[in-house]
């Protein structure tokens, strides 16, 4: 008699990752006040978005590309669940099924937006990681599809959410396509810590295609421009206060990057807790900037 092994529940919580959940609820939340709209009638449905952003969609794209990665893994995290094998069989594949259906199911709650929005963010979770696009084996493209799905997609849907399934403002769709786009250095600095095994495996990701200086130089420009540009946009808006106080933690993240571009191998987890944390901290700003104006 053949017995299946099924992998502990606390090798599934590693696998799915809890604390990258919160970059796409606070998107999400930052879409909600965007919309300017009061939360009377719909904590259910913010709620319920909040759970489709996090513990769904984005606990599917970890799961997805633990599965893909596993034999990166293997040289770069053997303690994973997968490479240490506490994650047996093709339980981690099993698993990422499972969170797609379920995630599908809850966007259900949502309506034909939700439904949407999920749809859209699966794609590109598993496009990012499985075969035959996997869009990570070139960092320009992975990390685009990682940034939109982080934050532009959980924006949107905030923001669709709360106009009852209608179209958003245009000012929130310019910001979060902005964020969307900054979000694309966050995604590079994630990758400075597994350089060896991406070149053995073939993942061009950008520390590996340029360089870990000239990367960290690409992922601190790009978030700083967009901030840049959401400075502008906070100007033109009439909402100076809120532009000072983006502006001010853009130049925070500045002089935090200089240390981080003279040693990016070492630092770089240290400048995604410390910079990324005011990166989305201006996403909050510029979402109130809004509250007045839509």
């Amino acid at each position: 008699m053949v017995f299946m092994v099924f992998p502990a529940p606390s090798a599934v919580a590693e696998l799915l990752k809890p604390i990258t959940w919160f970059p796409p609820m606070w998107a999400f939340g930052c879409g909600v006040v965007a919309s300017g709209q009061s939360l009377d009638g719909r904590v259910g449905l913010i709620l319920a978005g909040l759970l489709l952003a996090g513990p769904a969609v984005c606990a599917t794209s970890q799961a997805v590309n633990d599965w893909f990665d596993r034999h990166v893994d293997a040289i770069n995290e053997p303690q994973r669940p997968i490479p240490s094998g506490r994650m047996p069989g093709r339980w981690g594949l099993y698993v990422a099924v499972l969170w797609t259906v379920l995630s599908l199911l809850l966007s259900l709650v949502l309506g034909p937006w939700g439904l949407g929005a999920a749809v859209v963010g699966l794609v590109l979770a598993w496009a990012y990681s499985a075969p035959p696009l996997r869009l990570k084996r070139n960092g320009w493209w992975g990390n685009a599809a990682c940034g939109i799905c982080y934050e532009g997609l959980a924006w949107v849907t905030g923001a669709v959410v709360m106009a009852g399934g209608g179209m958003p403002d245009l000012r929130s769709l310019i910001l979060a396509a902005l964020y969307s786009a900054g979000a694309h250095g966050i995604m590079t600095l994630n990758d400075f810590k597994s350089m060896a095994g991406d070149r053995r495996m073939g993942i061009q990701s950008l520390p590996v295609q340029l360089g870990p200086r000239r990367a960290a130089l690409a992922a601190v420009g790009t978030m700083l421009l967009a901030q840049g540009l959401v400075v502008l946009l906070l100007l033109d808006w009439g909402r100076t206060g809120h532009a000072g106080v983006v502006a001010a933690l853009a130049l925070a993240q500045l002089v935090l990057a200089r240390r981080f571009v003279a040693a990016p191998v070492a630092r770089a987890v240290w400048f995604s807790g410390l910079g990324v944390t005011l990166y989305v901290l201006g996403m909050l700003v510029s979402a109130l900037a809004l509250r007045g104006l839509v």
